[in-house]
């Protein structure tokens, strides 16, 4: 009796170890389904966007579009870094001027612009029959419902409300730092080479001052910028005036320095009097809404509230 046990016992202890066996294997072969699925969900994504051709043409919707990993067949000429996945991708040139012969060798299903170039852009795409979508990217929030629209058009819904939630915490986040206490007055000037205009508060840089607690001197206006009249201006009488540079930014930031040295009059602006003139680097500081957004606020709470 006494051996039978035994050969029971070990018996039982066979069985279940054929049996843990069988469901590790099992477990196994799920895994391997599931990862098969997956890259199969992955692929049938890729293709649902393998007709489109598709031209970012600011260095910010390409941005974007890296973002949501998405190909592009075009990208615009720029000195920034662009992401590394579109290396070697066709250039079409200057956002502002785009090359538009070689937009239409590319043969887009759509190019990605924004709204403050429509008017300058519009025609030109309907010469040459081309499909453009203008981004409105005037301010933060904007620039976030657009990563949503571009996500949800290029199959990408997921990855963009993702990345939308996180970037909406973080500057929640940064506004918390803002003291409500202090609201000085502040001027923008928006310069290019050879001249500069003023921006509002429904300028890009006019929604991160109002962001980061500060009250735009320009509040009667409806337009993002308007033409610079000094005697207006000293009139607004800016606790700080912030010089943002485009295009050639060195060029632009001599030129401001030329301006303010000898126009006699910012020598009777506050700001000036009072030392609180700020040159903003481009790269976080663009004329429209970028993802360096979080970092510029971050700067323009420290100028606005730290040093004041």
């Amino acid at each position: 009796m006494k051996k039978k046990q035994w050969l029971l016992f070990f018996g039982v202890i066979t069985l279940l170890l054929l049996m843990v066996g069988c469901g590790g294997s099992k477990n196994t072969d799920d895994e391997v389904e599931q990862e098969v699925a997956g890259n199969e969900e992955a692929e049938k994504v890729d293709d649902a966007n393998a007709d489109e051709r598709i031209i970012a043409a600011t260095f910010a919707i390409t941005e974007f579009m890296d973002v949501l990993d998405i190909d592009l067949v075009g990208v615009p000429s720029s000195y920034k870094d662009l992401p590394k996945r579109y290396e070697g991708v066709t250039e079409i040139g200057n956002p502002m001027w785009p090359d538009m012969e070689i937009m239409m060798s590319l043969k887009p299903t759509n190019v990605l612009t924004v709204t403050t170039l429509q008017s300058d852009l519009e025609e030109d795409f309907d010469k040459i029959n081309t499909p453009a979508t203008f981004l409105d990217l005037t301010t933060v929030s904007s620039m976030l419902g657009e990563i949503k629209k571009i996500g949800a058009q290029y199959h990408r819904t997921e990855e963009a409300e993702k990345f939308v939630a996180d970037y909406e915490a973080k500057m929640a986040e940064i506004e918390a730092k803002v003291d409500a206490n202090e609201q000085p007055k502040v001027l923008i000037l928006m310069g290019i080479p050879g001249s500069y205009i003023v921006g509002t508060e429904h300028s890009y840089i006019g929604d991160l001052v109002k962001r980061a607690g500060g009250v735009n001197a320009v509040t009667d206006r409806d337009e993002e910028f308007i033409s610079a009249n000094t005697e207006y201006l000293q009139q607004l009488a800016p606790d700080i005036i912030l010089r943002a540079a485009h295009g050639a930014p060195q060029e632009v930031i001599k030129m401001f320095d030329k301006e303010f040295a000898e126009n006699d009059i910012w020598k009777h602006f506050k700001a000036v009097k009072e030392d609180r003139v700020y040159d903003l680097e481009e790269t976080r500081f663009g004329t429209t809404a970028n993802l360096a957004a979080l970092e510029a606020l971050e700067e323009l709470i420290e100028i606005i509230h730290v040093e004041s």
